[in-house]
């Protein structure tokens, strides 16, 4: 049986596919409480001499996130 996402909760995974320093350490899923799917990314950030904490980005799955075939950049 899969994982069906409930409303206000998500899952997330140490992302396996990193090969830069950009890409997340971090990569899944949550679905807002009023149900919408969004992709979530998570940094671990570790400033000198403090505390290490998350950097997080959430977008809706809908949300299309690379120039469409037609387009040409600026």
């Amino acid at each position: 049986m899969a994982y069906e996402l409930k409303p206000g909760q998500g899952s997330i995974f140490k992302n396996d596919k990193k090969t830069e320093e950009k890409h997340p350490d971090y990569k899944g899923t949550i679905m807002t409480p009023d149900g919408v799917e969004c992709w979530v990314s998570m940094w671990v950030k570790r400033p000198d001499g403090k505390t290490p904490f998350f950097s997080v980005s959430v977008q809706k799955k809908d949300q299309q996130t690379s120039l469409p075939v037609d387009a040409t950049p600026a």
